[in-house]
């Protein structure tokens, strides 16, 4: 029993610093870009929404009415 107890620790402490990676998709719109899809692949996600938040500042400059959102 207390072998169980001591893998079931170990388990629990990998899979809690494990940080959880999957694909998402930053689709941003503009009236003169149209629409553009990023895919932003093994991406946790407060790092996916600071890449699309940069994609859209960066798109901005080009076309102010862009505006991208996190998928």
């Amino acid at each position: 029993m207390k072998k169980l107890f001591v893998v079931a620790a170990v388990i629990l402490t990998v899979a809690s610093l494990s940080s959880c990676k999957k694909d998402y998709n930053c689709t941003c719109k503009g009236d003169t870009m149209g629409t553009l899809v990023v895919p932003l692949n093994d991406y946790s996600n407060k790092d996916a929404e600071d890449a699309c938040t940069s994609a859209e500042t960066t798109y901005k400059n080009g076309d102010p009415t862009c505006s991208c959102t996190l998928d």
